[in-house]
């Protein structure tokens, strides 16, 4: 359910906008992003899982929040991360 710390790096060097990066909103969405992935791999085999969902929801909420907050700041940086991620549109 959780990624590896390998995979974590590779996500932080991907999406860093700067040398040391680690919480730009592009980086924090990225990794957000790929814990959901895994979540949502996790509930097509454990469906009754409630626990876990709950988490889901709050990292889905997480980065809903990140992403707001880019689209109001900077709409280049919000369609760029859309668009690597395949979000929506």
């Amino acid at each position: 359910m959780s990624i590896t710390a390998e995979r974590k790096q590779e996500l932080i060097t991907e999406y860093a906008r700067a040398e040391n990066d680690t919480g730009s909103p592009e980086v924090q969405v990225a990794i957000l992003s790929e814990r959901i992935s895994n979540l949502t791999e996790h509930f097509r085999a454990h469906g009754k899982d409630n626990h876990s969902r709950r988490g889901l929801l709050k990292m889905v909420s997480q980065r809903r929040r990140q992403l707001d907050y880019l689209k109001a700041n900077d709409e280049s940086r919000y369609t760029d991360i859309i668009k690597k991620l395949g979000l929506r549109r």
